[in-house]
C-alpha cells in the first residue's frame, strides 16, 4: 500500500471567546504515512475510530506556561482527548493486532505508541459488543465522571431532592438515572425543548428550560434541593444556592456557562448560611478507586438499557471546529462523538 495522507487537527489560534472552527483549530494535510512500513521500534500503530469532544477542552485553549489540571495544547501542534482506536500493526507484547484501545489520543487519522502507559490507554473488554463510540460517551470519560463523582460525593438518601444542570448532556444524565436509582426527586435543566423531553425520558421529575423558565423559580416551588450537580456555573449557580436545604451537598463538575466569558456568582454567603457542603473533582483522581467497578457495573447497565444515553456523531476530522463549538454553545444534541475512521 502507498503511503496515504495522515490527516491532523491542528490547535491554531488562543481564542479569546468562543473557539473560531478554521482558525482556531485547523485540518492539516501536508503529511503521509506508511501504514505497512512505518518503523515501529517496538511499538504499536493504531487507526482512530472515535474521538471525544468535551467542554473542558476551552479550557486546554490557553497560553502553555499558564497551569491547570489538563496541559494546554500547543500551537502547531495536534490536539488530543480521549478516543477509541484499533490496532493495526503491533510489536508490543501488551496489544496485538485487532485489539481495541481506548485513551488520550491526537486527533490524527493513525497514532503511534511504545507502549499503553505512554498515553494512559488501556485494552478494551467489550464482551456485551456495544458500539464502539459508546467508550468516549456513557462509557467513557464522561461516564465516569457521572459515576464516580455522584458515588464520592452525593451521600445520597432515599427521599432527597436533587437538581442537575446540564441535565441532558452525557453527564448531567446519567446523573439524572444515578439519582433515580436511589430514590431522589430529580429537578433536571437544559436549553432546549428537546433536551427538556430527553431529561423527562430518562426519568427527571422536573425538567426545564432555563432560557424559557425561571430556575430560582422553579428551584423554590419544587425544592429546597439537597443536593445540587453542577456542569455550568453562572446563574444557575446561584439559584441553587439561593434554594439549598440546611447541609446540601454542592457537587462541582462543571462551570461552562464561564469558560468563554467570565459570569459572576453572587450567593457565596448561603454556603455558611445553609452549612453547604461544596466539593469539586477531577475524575480521573478517582480512577483508583472506582475505574473497576465502574467497567464491572456500567457496560452491563448499558447493554440491558438500564442507563439510557444518546450520541450526535460528527463525520470527519475535518467536523472537529464545528463539533467543539457546538458543545461549547450548548447546540449539540446529544453526546459530541467525531467518527474519524472505519474498522
Amino acid at each position: 500500500m502507498a503511503p496515504i495522507v495522515q490527516e491532523r487537527v491542528l490547535f491554531n489560534f488562543i481564542p479569546e471567546g468562543y473557539p473560531e472552527p478554521g482558525k482556531t483549530v485547523v485540518v492539516d494535510e501536508s503529511q503521509k504515512i506508511d501504514i505497512e512500513n512505518t518503523g515501529l521500534a517496538g511499538g504499536f500503530l493504531v487507526k482512530t475510530l472515535y474521538l471525544s469532544i468535551d467542554p473542558y477542552m476551552r479550557g486546554r485553549m490557553r497560553p502553555e506556561e499558564e497551569e491547570s489540571y489538563a496541559p494546554a495544547f500547543k500551537t502547531g501542534k495536534p490536539i488530543d482527548n480521549y478516543g477509541v482506536g484499533v490496532v493495526v500493526r503491533s510489536e508490543s507484547s501488551e496489544v496485538k493486532e485487532g485489539d481495541h484501545v481506548y485513551g488520550f489520543m491526537e486527533f490524527q487519522t493513525y497514532n503511534m505508541y511504545k507502549k499503553l502507559s505512554d498515553a494512559g490507554l488501556i485494552v478494551l473488554d467489550n464482551k456485551y459488543k456495544l458500539p464502539w463510540e459508546l467508550f468516549v460517551g456513557v462509557v467513557g470519560m464522561p461516564g465516569k465522571t457521572a459515576y464516580m463523582g455522584w458515588k464520592e460525593h452525593s451521600h445520597a438518601k432515599e427521599g432527597e431532592t436533587v437538581f442537575v444542570s446540564g441535565g441532558a448532556g452525557p453527564v448531567g444524565s446519567f446523573v439524572i438515572q444515578l439519582a433515580k436509582m436511589k430514590g431522589l426527586k430529580v429537578i433536571a435543566s437544559a436549553g432546549s425543548e428537546d433536551k427538556v423531553k430527553f431529561m423527562e425520558s430518562v426519568g427527571a421529575d422536573v425538567a426545564f428550560n432555563y432560557k424559557t423558565s425561571d430556575t430560582k423559580e422553579i428551584l423554590k416551588r419544587h425544592g429546597p434541593i439537597d443536593i445540587y450537580w453542577d456542569n455550568v456555573g453562572g446563574p444557575t449557580l446561584d439559584a441553587a444556592l439561593e434554594n439549598a436545604n440546611v447541609k446540601a451537598r454542592f457537587i462541582e463538575c462543571g462551570t461552562i456557562s464561564g469558560y468563554n466569558e467570565k459570569v459572576p456568582v453572587f450567593n457565596i454567603d448561603k454556603i455558611f448560611s445553609q452549612s453547604i457542603s461544596m466539593n469539586g473533582f477531577i475524575v480521573y483522581r478517582l480512577h483508583e478507586k472506582y475505574e473497576s467497578r465502574f467497567y464491572e457495573e456500567v457496560p452491563q447497565w448499558v447493554a440491558s438499557g438500564r442507563i439510557k444515553h444518546r450520541e450526535q456523531v460528527f463525520e470527519g476530522l475535518k467536523s472537529a471546529g464545528e463539533a467543539i463549538l457546538a458543545v461549547q454553545k450548548g447546540t449539540n444534541l446529544a453526546k459530541a462523538v467525531l467518527k474519524v475512521g472505519e474498522e
